[in-house]
């Protein structure tokens, strides 16, 4: 199972989209997909039409061991969701304090099986939830939206990466950076493109999900880009995104 971690310590660069419809486009190339929302504003699990706010227990109770994924996992169209809710930010501060508190999620995941991809979706920070995806995780795909203050914060989580790799998963790796709301037509975006490339090199993938009011619509209907608008740009953004990583295979 390819574990990946849709990470950016930056708000609004479009983590759950990608986490969302990346997974609906594998599951459309015949992957068997889990998505895991572990953000407490659970954006993830509201997207997909789940309400949160009336769930009896979500991901929470898998990072305390009250009880093991599959025990909380729902079935949304050809998608496996372990779903959140706002007491995700409580589980946050007891696990400050919890016994191997860096490695719940690991271990849980440990047990899960029957999976060609697992899809951590990060709330936009790196507290003990992210730290537990990045444990988690072998790879990550960082979103990134076409402006200066990007590279700053790139720099900054690729800093961290090396800590976590140092202390805690030394084969974690970089899978790809995805460029999201680009616009080819705009000259800053392009040049934003070209100096994360010169950085970066080919951690920059080739797939670009363009700005696309589709997608900004999607979940307000409980619906991934597929379901909503098949043949909108937005589809075959992250159509193309899927089969990127596909063909690049597992670091």
């Amino acid at each position: 199972m390819r574990t990946i971690a849709v990470l950016n310590q930056k708000g609004g660069v479009g983590k759950t989209s990608t986490a969302v419809n990346l997974g609906a486009a594998l599951a459309r190339q015949d992957q068997r997909v889990l998505l895991l929302d572990l953000d407490p504003q659970a954006h993830l699990t509201y997207s997909l039409g789940i309400m949160a706010h009336e769930l009896p227990r979500t991901v929470s109770a898998v990072l305390m061991r009250e009880c093991p994924a599959d025990a909380v996992t729902m079935e949304v169209g050809p998608l496996h969701v372990v779903p959140a809710s706002v007491a995700l930010a409580g589980t946050e501060v007891d696990l400050a304090s919890a016994e191997g508190r860096e490695s719940r999620l690991r271990d849980a995941l440990s047990s899960v099986s029957g999976y060609d991809f697992a899809i951590l979706d990060c709330p936009p920070n790196l507290g003990m939830l992210t730290l537990n995806a990045m444990v988690a995780a072998g790879e990550l795909l960082v979103p990134v939206q076409p402006e200066f203050l990007a590279l700053q914060s790139l720099g900054k989580l690729m800093e961290t990466v090396k800590a976590i790799r140092k202390g805690w998963n030394p084969d974690l790796a970089l899978t790809g950076i995805l460029m999201t709301r680009y616009q080819r037509t705009k000259k800053l975006h392009r040049e934003i493109r070209r100096k994360i490339r010169d950085y970066f090199g080919d951690a920059l993938l080739e797939t670009a999900i363009r700005d696309n009011i589709s997608l900004a619509e999607a979940p307000s209907f409980g619906k991934d880009i597929f379901t909503y608008k098949p043949r909108s740009n937005g589809a075959a953004d992250y159509r193309n995104l899927a089969l990127e990583l596909l063909r690049r295979g597992a670091p």
